[in-house]
């Protein structure tokens, strides 16, 4: 199967809202290849498919703080605020949305998701070793700390003994 959609431009497409990773629903429908109205209307068909952890809509502050960090295009012509899916909305979507397309690119987007958790949890894994690797050197650092100051102690001259004033018995 060929892919329909370069990995890179699903991932580019994934962002971070309110703590889960998430897609908007305009570059949703873009990549299904229908409207936005056309994918929210199908939404608001199927609202009980759609808890709040599957999706949520952003408000005027989410939509600014987007515009400002120039992570997506979102126009300020919409009259209503967008749509944000979930990995488990997308999922969803496509069974709301019911065309082969939908359903080709939906598990793209699944593949996406899955390269972007690993990806983020390799980075904690690596960032765990590398605070283990400071543990242990900070002890070893106190031990060679340790064994500098033993070496200076043995390299600083030695007192010479004092002499002794006194009579000497032969």
């Amino acid at each position: 199967m060929s892919d329909l959609i370069p990995a890179e431009r699903i991932e580019s497409k994934i962002l971070l809202i309110r703590g889960p990773k998430v897609m908007l629903d305009r570059d949703l429908a873009e990549l299904y290849g229908v409207t936005t109205k056309r994918l929210n209307e199908q939404v608001r068909r199927n609202i009980k498919r759609f808890p709040e952890d599957f999706m949520f809509q952003l408000t005027k502050e989410e939509v600014q703080i987007l515009r400002s960090q120039n992570a997506t295009a979102i126009s300020s012509k919409s009259r209503t605020l967008p749509y944000v899916f979930t990995e488990q909305g997308v999922a969803m979507l496509s069974s709301v949305l019911n065309s082969e397309r939908a359903i080709l690119v939906n598990v793209q987007i699944m593949r996406a998701f899955t390269r972007l958790r690993g990806v983020l949890s390799s980075h904690k894994e690596l960032a765990q070793k590398l605070s283990e690797l400071e543990r242990k050197v900070e002890k070893h650092d106190v031990g060679i700390q340790t064994i500098f100051e033993a070496i200076r102690q043995l390299m600083s001259p030695l007192e010479k003994p004092k002499p002794q004033i006194g009579f000497r018995a032969d």
